[in-house]
């Protein structure tokens, strides 16, 4: 399944509180599950909170279904990008 980056333009992101990225992840996983339920393949791997962003990656059929997620979420996609490849400092032993 592809992989996307989305960046979230949320300012203040990096002074919300526990409680606050809980109930935004809660939201979230909601959201994932009404779509998984309609049939629609949504994974949310990992997301990484900066100052006024939040990073997130995840694994969906296309863009379109990342969109979605975010309007029934009432989050931010300010930038949808699909992941192309990935490397790591594992790419510098194997080439």
């Amino acid at each position: 399944m592809p992989q996307f980056l989305i960046e979230r333009q949320i300012p203040g992101a990096g002074k919300l509180s526990s409680d606050e990225l809980k109930a935004i992840s809660q939201k979230s996983c909601g959201v994932i599950r009404d779509m998984n339920r309609a049939g629609k393949d949504v994974q949310w791997v990992q997301s990484y909170v900066t100052g006024d962003k939040i990073y997130c990656v995840y694994n969906a059929v296309n863009a379109k279904a990342i969109k979605e997620h975010a309007d029934a979420g009432g989050f931010p996609a300010n930038s949808i990008m699909p992941v192309v490849r990935m490397i790591s400092p594992m790419t510098a032993e194997t080439g």
